[in-house]
């Protein structure tokens, strides 16, 4: 009996050692280059990135557009901090302006 016991024993780390050399193989032959991923994300990212800078773009211009249309009708209500309004909506468009060229010559995409 006791030898029966040894043998399947035996038998399950055979069994063991195969399925882990199986898997081995089957991993190193499907592993990808770290590297090419990475290159990959990289030209992936940076070619989006021009779109969202023009997206930026088209965003400030709108809120150009809505800030104009506030201050101007502060302006015709006689409003007292119409100057405060208009400097505010023309820093915010200013700011998106200046975030996008900025980022985009920083990282130098």
């Amino acid at each position: 009996m006791k030898n029966v016991s040894v043998m399947m024993r035996r038998k399950h780390v055979k069994m063991v050692l195969l399925i882990g050399l199986g898997l081995c193989t089957v991993l190193n032959n499907y592993a990808q280059d770290a590297n090419a991923g990475i290159n990959e994300a990289n030209t992936k990212v940076r070619s989006y990135f021009g779109s969202g800078t023009n997206l930026m773009y088209a965003v400030g211009a709108i809120v150009g557009l809505i800030g104009a249309v506030k201050v101007y009708q502060k302006w015709n209500s006689g409003d007292q901090d119409t100057g405060k309004v208009a400097a505010a909506w023309f820093g915010s468009c200013v700011f998106l302006v200046v975030v996008a060229t900025v980022i985009k010559s920083f990282f130098g995409v």
